[in-house]
């Protein structure tokens, strides 16, 4: 008769934890915990490496107080807008130019979008290049309020 030595595992088919009883084998033991756990911890050194962004706060938000929110109009709604200016009297006629005041109508800064079909007189707060460019070349004028 021969006897067969048994398996040191052959009990624990089955079983959960069979080839040991630590927590290392039991779930997430052996991973050092689930996800980004341990980051502050035993992981610290993975987290510099890899993700050294990972906490604190970046960037940063501008006080409200300091945030300007402009009004702005393009050349091209303000060529189509003049029209009704002039009817409703809002704007100035000025050596054959008509003299636009942006504040008045509620904007704060021209754009350079478009095309412009008339001299004008433009008073605003702001202009943009493009804007200046495009009055001065067809014989319009900025004026800075």
């Amino acid at each position: 008769m021969v006897v067969r030595k048994r398996k040191k595992h052959e009990g624990f088919r089955g079983v959960r934890t069979y080839h040991g009883s630590h927590k290392l084998h039991k779930g997430a033991g052996g991973r050092g915990g689930r996800g980004n756990a341990g980051l502050r911890r035993h992981k610290k050194g993975w987290m510099l490496k890899n993700d050294p962004m990972h906490f604190g706060k970046h960037g940063f938000t501008r006080l409200p107080t300091l945030v300007r929110n402009l009004k702005t109009i393009n050349l091209r709604e303000l060529d189509l807008l003049v029209n009704k200016l002039v009817e409703k009297k809002l704007v100035e006629n000025e050596n054959g130019k008509i003299k636009v005041n942006l504040k008045k109508i509620g904007y704060d800064k021209l754009l350079g979008t478009g095309k412009i079909t008339k001299p004008l007189i433009v008073e605003a707060k702001y202009f943009s290049k493009i804007a200046v460019q495009k009055l001065e070349k067809i014989g319009g004028k900025t004026v800075n309020i």
